[in-house]
């Protein structure tokens, strides 16, 4: 990026070093900048601004100090006007078990009663997973809403239990709701990779230029930058991991063929020399019959 006297991301270009695909770096704007927070509350749960009236983050980190499991936390658990709960996760490595941990997350924010409330006081709660892979393949959607329902009558169970996924590549899929609240523009923002990119989003638009800002400033913070390494080094080693584990349950699978092979090659064998074998016993017998007839025939 260019160094000017106007430290900036409109004087910025190229590539943008750590992105909001950057789990930590999405962390730290969220945390950062509690306008960008509530304008992404306000087009993922559809709700005009002045419908909110506060936004506390539940489990806030110190920005840029510290290198333990708190500061890798991937959700940012917000506490929404003092009655609803909602935990926002990007995730950019493929999880297979994603379904299950989403739900885990929605539960765990879901048991939010105090000691000696009851049940008329839990909170509403949310889990929307910002996701770089399709959790259904067979199902694409952009923005996808589920909640409990009975499977016959169709009504909801529950409509206090959410569970919202944003497929970051399915933004062609956007319908014109999605639009109309710019969620599809919150997705291109997460998927920018340059600066130029993001100028574009943040024209006319107070909330993304602020987002745009905030990026850019914490992209200048070193303690920041050195976390967001560390998040992707973190991720990196994941990967590696993963691949060493797939082409060892390749190398394995292949010799377990390779054995399967051999077995119903060496059953073959078997059965060709059982009836060899059985040739051999039948051609014995009859010659074993001819002998006889000819010894009967000399007498």
């Amino acid at each position: 990026m260019n160094n000017t006297q106007e430290n900036t991301f409109q004087n910025a270009t190229g590539k943008i070093d750590y992105t909001l695909m950057n789990d930590y770096m999405f962390r730290a704007v969220l945390q950062e900048n509690k306008k960008v927070l509530k304008g992404l509350i306000c087009s993922l749960l559809h709700l005009p601004p002045e419908k909110i009236k506060s936004t506390v983050i539940l489990n806030p980190i110190e920005l840029g100090k510290g290198y333990d499991s708190k500061t890798f936390v991937r959700d940012v658990k917000v506490l929404l006007n003092d009655e609803t709960i909602i935990n926002l996760e990007m995730q950019v490595a493929k999880q297979d078990f994603w379904t299950n941990r989403s739900l885990s997350y929605l539960c765990s924010i879901f048991q939010n009663l105090e000691s000696g409330d009851d049940y008329s006081k839990v909170k509403p709660a949310y889990h929307i997973g910002i996701l770089d892979f399709s959790p259904f393949p067979d199902y694409p959607e952009f923005y996808a809403t589920n909640k409990m329902m009975n499977i016959k009558k169709h009504y909801i169970y529950n409509d206090n239990f959410t569970l919202n996924v944003l497929d970051l590549n399915q933004i062609e899929l956007a319908t014109e709701e999605d639009k109309a609240y710019k969620i599809d523009y919150w997705a291109k923002l997460f998927k920018a990779k340059t600066w130029e990119d993001i100028k574009m989003l943040a024209q006319n638009d107070n909330v993304f230029e602020e987002a745009c800002e905030t990026v850019y400033k914490m992209n200048q913070n070193d303690e920041v930058r050195y976390l967001c390494e560390m998040r992707e080094e973190g991720e990196r080693i994941l990967r590696t991991y993963q691949n060493m584990l797939k082409r060892r349950d390749a190398a394995l699978a292949e010799k377990d063929t390779a054995l399967a092979e051999k077995d119903v090659a060496l059953a073959e064998s078997a059965i060709a020399l059982a009836e060899k074998d059985a040739a051999l016993k039948e051609s014995a017998a009859t010659i074993a019959a001819l002998q006889a007839q000819i010894k009967a025939l000399q007498q």
